[in-house]
């Protein structure tokens, strides 16, 4: 008898987050990739896309093109699609808060393109619960931004049968630091709260349709046996909320399809050579079960850590995908975890966790007014994650482990190992978005704008088809977010910094630290403060969030306002709160340029106070940084917070004068 298949099984669907400088560069990429054997695409845009700015936007400075590519109305997206058969292509959107509006420029690009608007295949992410807990690309309040997906829903149901709306996300909770219970529970509490909105937008009958259409983008990390039985928990979840509260009975309808991009929190800028093996090993999670095997894999690169990957390194990524699917006996198989007590031990020890979790959630209100709670359960667990690092408790191979280590051919060159985006690139997008205006018929634009705002304004009617006349009008990006923030205000998210519980236990390092804070206060005559600010656009909070509540925990005064903010609103705060050093987070690459600027606006005002620096920065750019004034710079190599924190006392003491401690 034959324990294999009759014949091997269909692969996932591959694709490369990909995207960078141009629509035209991009286009460029993403021809390239299909040619290598790419499957699908995954479009990777820029900040100032993700937040609701055009390029020559104050906030966007710095930031354009950094982290993906501008689109900033129909003629970018045309040309980011230029020869790519959309009526073929089953295209992945990362976007979140402007997605109704980037699937309405998709729309229009497919019209020019001579595709029906249900030709179209393809997903938005769209998950605005998640962006307010671990990413940060939001633009509006939870409310709106809720029935903007529930729109997005009720319409792509009906003239996009084949999009998936939304993509549930439980892979940037798990970078935010959440427990495998908790990406459990968050994610399936944030997709009550979704389809409990599309309910309010669609006739009962039509639920099992916007049930089916439901997708997730999970992540998988190192513990790969945990990671699978994880998403063998997620699928029972699933159905379960199908059956019992949806009323779903349709089996191909209850499925639990979802796409992933394995752990990037795990890569490591030490030794990055090792992350090809814990991109491998992730992938395994979820391959190896058919029962719970992905739909779409994306893979990391090798040197994210670093900075931006070349096209030689994504192919790399592509190509494990590939040996995966054609060189291995993976597809072969039935479910080989079938009968498994081990398997099944673990699913149920995950439910159990996982259930008791949602219900936490369900008593703050559900996933949107449980958002504080959840925030700072994450910030929790995030603490407690680098605690173990920093502990030696985990292990991280050639970080905390195994340090010592032979220089890596790979990082050698003129490149550093990695791609940097031409800095000329915003000038030339800032030209080209004010051309873009000047070209238009604006009366047409007004009067788009002017029906977008009145159906915002409006308590029943979908806001996709005013979006979609507004692309075709030639509206930008920045002028759609900006009609919409009119209408539905701003918001701020919460750091989760200030609900986190205070810890003051730890090492004796960390006792010591807390006596030296005490000492240097007392010296300077109040007690040390310290400004932890994100400039830019850049949501990538996390890093900024631990050095927050690490500060507190050791007995500093702390000021952190969150994400999004100019250099100007940094400066002014720091001089407002009379703050002893500030600390900068950065990751979207635009450190050259935001960082400077900050240390200018803070000198202007007479704020003399050191600044250091965390992000994702290239050995070559370090000097430049201190050039610029800037005292101390740390990596993702820097993983000792506590050292860091006494790095910060020491240069407060100096500056103010103080003598540091023997």
């Amino acid at each position: 008898m034959s324990h294999r298949l009759p014949e091997r099984d269909k692969p996932w669907m591959m694709r490369t987050y990909a995207g960078h400088s141009t629509a035209a560069k991009s286009n460029e990429l993403y021809r390239s990739n299909l040619a290598k054997g790419q499957t699908g695409l995954s479009i990777a845009f820029d900040l100032p896309t993700q937040t609701g700015y055009d390029p020559d936007d104050e906030l966007a400075r710095g930031e354009v093109g950094k982290v993906g590519v501008p689109v900033a109305h129909a003629g970018d997206m045309a040309a980011l699609l230029d020869g790519i058969p959309l009526d073929r292509m089953n295209t992945s959107m990362t976007i979140n808060a402007t997605a109704a509006w980037l699937l309405a420029l998709y729309v229009v690009t497919a019209e020019s393109q001579g595709v029906e608007q249900a030709q179209l295949s393809g997903t938005t992410q769209n998950d605005i619960i998640k962006e307010f807990l671990a990413r940060g690309t939001y633009a509006f309040p939870p409310g709106p931004s809720m029935r903007l997906i529930a729109d997005m829903i009720a319409y792509t149901v009906e003239e996009i049968p084949k999009w998936n709306p939304i993509n549930i996300c439980s892979y940037h909770l798990q970078e935010a630091g959440a427990t495998p219970v908790q990406e459990i529970a968050y994610a399936m509490s944030n997709a009550i709260a979704v389809l409990d909105a599309a309910r309010e937008r669609v006739p009962a009958d039509r639920m099992s349709a916007v049930f089916a259409r439901i997708s997730f983008f999970v992540n998988a990390g190192v513990r790969f046996v945990e990671e699978h039985a994880k998403l063998r928990a997620m699928a029972v979840l699933w159905e379960q909320l199908g059956r019992e509260r949806y009323g779903v009975t349709d089996e191909k309808a209850l499925r639990f399809r979802y796409g992933v991009q394995v752990n990037s929190l795990g890569l490591t800028e030490s030794q990055p050579e090792n992350n090809v093996q814990r991109i491998v090993l992730e992938a395994l999670a979820v391959t190896l079960g058919r029962d719970a095997r992905a739909r779409a894999i994306q893979l990391p690169a090798w040197n994210e850590a670093l900075g931006l990957p070349r096209p030689w390194d994504q192919q790399w990524s592509l190509r494990i995908q590939q040996v995966l699917a054609f060189e291995t006996d993976l597809l072969e198989y039935p479910d080989i975890f079938e009968g498994s007590k081990v398997m099944e031990g673990l699913v149920g020890e995950l439910l159990e966790g996982a259930r008791a979790e949602m219900a936490v959630v369900a008593e703050h209100g559900g996933a949107v007014k449980g958002v504080d709670y959840m925030k700072a359960a994450l910030v929790d667990s995030h603490r407690e994650r680098i605690r173990r690092i920093e502990d030696g408790e985990q292990i991280v191979v050639g970080l905390n482990r195994f340090t010592e280590s032979e220089a890596s051919p790979l990082v050698e060159g003129v490149d550093g190992g990695i791609m940097t985006v031409d800095p000329a690139g915003e000038a030339q997008q800032i030209e080209a978005v004010r051309a873009w205006r000047s070209g238009r018929d604006q009366a047409a634009t007004d009067a788009a704008l002017a029906e977008l705002a009145r159906v915002a304004a409006s308590e029943g009617e979908n806001i996709m088809p005013a979006t979609i006349a507004a692309a075709r009008a030639g509206v930008t990006t920045g002028e759609w977010s900006r009609t919409l923030r009119e209408v539905f205000g701003e918001f701020r998210a919460p750091t989760g910094v200030g609900d986190a519980a205070a810890s003051l236990n730890g090492s004796a390092d960390l006792a010591a630290l807390r006596d030296e804070v005490d000492r240097v206060s007392e010296a300077l005559g109040r007690r040390l403060k310290i400004l932890v600010g994100k400039p830019g656009l850049d949501g990538h909070s996390n890093g900024a969030e631990q050095i927050a509540v690490r500060a507190r925990d050791v007995g500093m005064d702390v000021v952190y306002e969150g994400i999004r903010l100019t250099p100007e609103q940094i400066a002014t705060s720091a001089l407002h709160e009379g703050v002893h050093v500030v600390g900068l987070s950065i990751l979207s690459g635009s450190h050259l340029e935001l960082i400077p600027a900050v240390v200018t606006q803070l000198r202007e005002r007479g704020v003399d106070v050191p600044v250091v620096v965390g992000g994702i920065i290239p050995d070559a750019d370090v000097q430049p940084l201190k050039a610029a004034g800037v005292a101390a710079v740390y990596t993702p190599k820097d993983f000792d917070i506590t050292r860091i924190m006494q790095d910060i006392v020491r240069l407060v003491a100096e500056r103010g004068g103080v003598s540091t401690a023997a």
